[in-house]
C-alpha cells in the first residue's frame, strides 16, 4: 500500500483529489455571458485540465483575479483553481495563500476547505488538516471526499478508530466506493479486526480485481493471521500489478523468514530496506518486525 506524505509506504488507494480543479459549470456559464472575448482564454485556461499546464492555469486565473470581477464566486473559484495550481507545482505556500483568499470570498464553499485540508496534510500540518475536513464536513456532512481525507490524516496520526468511523461510513454512503474498502480492510487489520479485515479486502479485489493495493493489503493480513503461503501469494500478485511496492516485498520478505526461507526473505527485506529505510519503522508501528 504504497502511500504519500508520512505514512508513505502503507497506503495502497489514492482517495486523492485532484487539486487543480474547474470551476463550475454554471460558475463558467455565467462568467462566460458578461466576459468580453479576451476573457474567454483565461477562463478557459483557469478551468484547468489534463492538457493544460500549472504555469497556464496559474497564469490564466492570475489575469481574472487582478483586475477584478464584478461576480465574487467567480473570483473565488479562479482563487481555489490558482491553489490547485500551485500545489500541483509544489508551492504549498502560495497555494493555501489563494485557498485563504478564496474562502474569505465565499465561505461556504466545502470543496474549498477541503482542498486546503488536502494541501495542510501534504505540508505535514496534520492538526489543521482535520480542521478544514471538519468544516468541509459541517458545511456538506455528506461529503464522500473529506471524509476519505480525514480518514487519511486520522491514519496517519495512528487514530485507527477515528479513520473507521469515516470509512466505515463512507462505504455506507456509497458501497461501491471502491477505495474505501481497501482502506478498511488495512485499517481494520492494523487494530485485529481480522476477520472483518479479510472480507473487506476480499469486497475490494471483487470490485477492482487488477489495483496492486488490495492484495497488499490483503497480504498483510494473512500476516497478521500468520498465513505465510496466501500472504506470500497476494504479494506476489501486488508486486507483478505494482513492482514498486516496497510494502509487499517487505511483507513478502517477512512471510518467507516465517515459512523457513531464510536467503528469499532476507533478499526481499533487503531490497525493501534499501528502497525505503523506513519501512522497518513503520511495520513495527503495526504491529510486525
Amino acid at each position: 500500500m504504497e502511500f504519500t506524505a508520512t505514512c508513505a509506504g502503507m497506503m495502497r488507494t489514492s482517495i486523492q483529489l485532484t487539486l487543480r480543479g474547474a470551476i463550475s459549470a454554471a460558475v463558467l456559464i455565467a462568467t462566460l455571458a458578461t466576459a468580453g472575448a479576451a476573457k474567454l482564454q483565461d477562463l478557459e485556461l483557469c478551468n484547468g485540465g489534463d492538457q493544460i499546464p500549472a504555469e497556464s492555469q496559474i497564469a490564466g486565473c492570475s489575469a481574472l483575479i487582478e483586475p477584478g470581477l464584478e461576480k465574487p464566486h467567480t473570483t473565488a473559484m479562479a482563487y481555489n483553481n490558482r491553489a490547485g495550481a500551485y500545489f500541483a507545482k509544489g508551492d504549498f505556500q502560495r497555494a493555501i495563500q489563494d485557498y485563504n483568499e478564496s474562502i474569505r470570498i465565499n465561505p461556504n464553499s466545502a470543496r474549498t476547505f477541503n482542498n486546503r485540508g488536502v494541501v495542510f496534510q501534504k505540508a505535514g500540518d496534520i492538526d489543521r488538516a482535520i480542521e478544514d475536513f471538519d468544516a468541509a464536513l459541517r458545511l456538506d456532512p455528506a461529503y464522500v471526499k473529506a471524509m476519505a481525507d480525514r480518514a487519511e490524516s486520522f491514519r496517519i496520526k495512528g487514530d485507527y478508530n477515528r479513520a473507521l468511523r469515516d470509512l466505515i461510513e463512507i462505504v455506507r454512503i456509497d458501497p461501491k466506493k471502491k477505495g474505501a474498502w481497501n482502506e478498511l480492510c488495512w485499517v481494520r487489520a492494523i487494530i485485529g479486526d481480522l476477520k472483518q479485515a479479510m472480507a473487506n479486502c476480499n469486497r475490494a479485489i471483487q470490485l477492482e480485481p487488477n489495483v496492486a493495493a488490495a492484495y497488499d493489503s490483503r497480504g498483510f493480513t494473512h500476516l497478521r493471521l500468520s498465513q505465510w503461503e496466501a500472504a506470500i501469494a497476494d504479494f506476489n500478485m501486488a508486486l507483478r500489478l505494482d513492482s514498486r511496492l516496497t510494502s509487499s516485498q517487505y511483507g513478502r520478505g517477512i512471510a518467507k523468514l516465517r515459512r523457513g526461507d531464510r536467503s528469499g526473505g532476507t533478499a526481499d527485506l533487503s531490497a525493501a530496506i534499501e528502497a525505503k529505510p523506513d519501512i522497518v519503522e513503520e511495520f513495527a508501528r503495526y504491529g510486525l518486525r
